[in-house]
């Protein structure tokens, strides 16, 4: 009871519960950041897992039909994919894809194929 009259206890616990909140927000913003980057790292991942098997099914149906139609699309559970094809030469034919996901802009990639061996040779994306 002393202590408390001379002022000891109200000093002590105003400090041991700014220390709480301190620490408290530290970790909220550690949480914060860590479910944003999950999030980022999802989309990055959905992008390159629907640039990916665009590319295939293109080269799939290139394999088979010996031809790659001028303008397709495929439709995705969160995007669509559009793509071109484009002949500079006759050894290449450049595919221009251009992803449109629900939540975000257009991201164009695009892709090199080998008319020899009907492959892709190269891919550049571009955001």
């Amino acid at each position: 009871m002393k202590r408390n009259e001379n002022g000891f206890t109200y000093p002590l616990t105003l400090c041991t519960l700014l220390l709480f909140l301190i620490f408290f927000s530290m970790h909220i913003e550690q949480l914060l950041s860590e479910r944003k980057m999950a999030l980022e790292t999802t989309e990055i991942l959905k992008q390159e897992y629907y640039f990916l098997s665009s590319a295939k099914k293109v080269e799939s149906i290139y394999q088979l039909r010996s031809t790659i139609p001028a303008k397709g699309t495929f439709v995705y559970a969160n995007g669509t994919m559009n793509y071109r094809v484009e002949n500079p030469s006759s050894l290449i034919q450049i595919v221009d894809f251009t992803l449109i996901l629900d939540s975000h802009d257009a991201i164009a990639g695009y892709g090199y194929f080998d008319s020899r061996s009907k492959t892709l040779i190269k891919w550049l994306e571009v955001k």
